[in-house]
C-alpha cells in the first residue's frame, strides 16, 4: 500500500502541477540507483536487512521499505503513487487485475449481514460478484435501475453498508450523478465506491465528487497498450489499508513487470485521452446520422439522457461509445468482420480501436436472458476508440456499414 507523504510547509505557495504533468512525473520522485531516469523493474521477491531491528520496523509498517513483494514492491509502489496523484487521493493499493481490485474491495469492506446497493448497468464481472458470490456469504444485494435515483436513494436509506457505482457504465454509457448519490449514501452511513475505468482520472475524479473509494481496471485506459493486466484503488488511508490487508493475505498482487508497463502507459494517458475524447465525439455524431444505425450511446451527445450530468461532473466524455445496428445481431455478425481498423477483441482503452458485442466482451459471463434483464440488447456494439486518425476511423465504419 502506498500513502502520500507530508507536504513541505511552503507547498501552498507553489504552483500545483496539472494532471498532464502528474501523468509524466508523479510517483517517480524517489532517486533511482545509478541515476536512471526511468523506474526499474524490481523482480526481487524479498528484501534483505542487515539490522534486525530495522527489518522489524519495516515489517511492522513503522518505517519505509519493503520486505516481500506479495506485500509491497518498489516498481509497484511507483505505479500506485502515480495513480494516487492523478486521483488526488491520500492512499492507493494495486492488484493483479481490475476484477481483483473490485472483488477485494467488496470482500474486505463488507461483512455477513451487510446490504450493498448498486446499479443494474455494471460490468458483467461485477454483476456476477453481486449475483453469485456476495449472496454466498450472506451479503444482501439490491440492484436498482441505473436511471431511477429515487429507487437507489430509497434502497440506500433502508440500511446500507456500501453504494457501488460505475460511471459511465459498461457498455451502455449511462452516467450516474456521483455527487447526489454519494450524499445520499453518506446520510445513511454507507461507503461509496465508484468504478472510474471508462472516464479515467483525466476526465473525472470521483473522490472530488464525494466518493470514498475509486476503482480502476488499469488494464484498460491507464495502461493503454493492451499488454498488461492490473487494477488499483485509491481513497482514504484507513479504508485502503483494510483492502490492502485483504489483498496482501489473499495474494492478488500486481506483478512488477506489469506495474512497469502500466507506469509507461500512464505517461501518455493525457495525450491518449485527449485524442480519444475528440475522436469518440466526432464518431458518435457521425453514427447518430447514419441510416444503418438505430441508436448511439455517448454522454457527449446533447441528446444523451444524462448529458447534463456528464457535462457537470466530467472534463471529457471518454473514448468509448456504443451503438445499435438496424437488423440486430445478424448485422453485428455482418458488419464487425468488415472493419479494417479495429480489433475484434474483449478489451477496451487501447491505442488501437477495439470493437465487440456485449455477448463476447463486457457481459460474456452472462446468459442472453441475463443480459436482456440488465437492459443490454444483443444488437449493441461497443466501440472503444483508439488514437488513430479520426477521419480514417469514420471512413472505416462507413465502408463496413455500406
Amino acid at each position: 500500500m502506498t500513502v502520500s507523504k507530508p507536504q513541505r510547509a511552503n507547498a501552498s505557495r507553489e504552483r500545483k502541477p496539472s494532471l498532464d504533468t502528474l501523468a509524466v512525473w508523479a510517483g517517480e520522485e524517489e532517486s533511482v540507483p545509478g541515476g536512471a531516469t526511468q523506474v526499474p523493474v524490481v523482480h526481487s521477491v524479498a528484501f534483505g536487512y542487515a539490522d534486525v531491528d530495522q527489518w522489524q520496523q519495516v515489517a511492522l509498517g513503522r518505517a519505509p521499505g519493503h520486505i516481500y513483494s506479495r506485500n509491497t514492491n518498489p516498481t509497484v509502489e511507483a505505479f500506485e503513487r502515480k495513480v494516487m496523484a492523478l486521483e488526488g487521493a491520500p492512499a492507493a493499493t494495486s492488484f493483479a487485475t481490475g476484477m481483483a481490485a473490485i472483488s477485494n474491495t467488496m470482500f474486505a469492506l463488507l461483512a455477513p449481514g451487510d446490504h450493498v446497493v448498486s446499479i443494474k448497468d455494471s460490468y458483467g464481472g461485477t454483476n456476477k460478484v453481486f449475483t453469485e458470490f456476495l449472496p454466498r456469504v450472506n451479503v444482501r444485494v439490491s440492484l436498482c435501475d441505473t436511471e431511477d435515483y429515487g429507487a437507489i436513494e430509497a434502497a440506500v436509506a433502508s440500511g446500507c453498508a456500501m453504494l457501488y457505482l460505475e460511471s459511465p457504465t459498461n457498455p451502455t454509457l449511462k452516467v450516474t450523478d456521483i455527487a447526489r448519490l454519494s450524499a445520499a449514501a453518506h446520510r445513511a452511513g454507507a461507503l461509496v465506491v465508484v468504478d472510474n475505468t471508462f472516464a479515467t482520472p483525466i476526465n473525472q475524479n470521483p473522490l472530488a465528487l464525494g466518493a470514498d473509494i475509486v476503482v480502476h481496471s488499469a488494464t484498460k485506459f491507464l495502461g493503454g497498450h493492451a499488454d498488461a493486466l492490473g487494477g488499483v484503488i485509491c481513497g482514504p488511508t484507513e479504508l485502503v489499508q483494510r483492502v490492502y490487508h485483504y489483498r496482501e493475505i489473499t495474494g492478488a498482487t500486481l506483478h512488477p513487470s506489469a506495474a512497469y508497463l502500466l507506469l509507461r502507459g500512464l505517461k501518455t494517458l493525457h495525450l491518449r485521452i485527449r485524442q480519444q475524447n475528440a475522436s469518440a465525439q466526432r464518431i458518435a455524431v457521425h453514427l447518430s446520422r447514419h441510416p444503418k444505425v438505430s441508436a448511439v450511446f455517448y454522454p457527449g451527445l446533447p441528446g444523451h439522457r444524462h448529458h447534463d450530468v456528464a457535462a457537470r461532473q466530467m472534463r471529457g466524455f471518454g473514448g468509448v461509445l456504443s451503438f445499435m445496428l438496424e437488423g440486430g445481431f445478424d448485422q453485428v455478425r455482418s458488419v464487425l468482420p468488415k472493419l479494417r481498423l479495429a480489433h475484434r477483441a474483449a478489451n477496451l482503452g487501447s491505442v488501437e480501436t477495439v470493437v465487440g458485442p456485449p455477448s463476447t466482451t463486457s457481459h460474456v459471463e452472462n446468459t442472453a436472458a441475463e443480459r436482456a434483464a440488465l437492459g443490454i440488447p444483443e444488437g449493441l456494439v461497443r466501440y472503444s476508440v483508439g488514437i488513430e486518425d479520426t477521419g480514417d476511423l469514420i471512413a472505416d465504419l462507413d465502408q463496413a456499414l455500406a
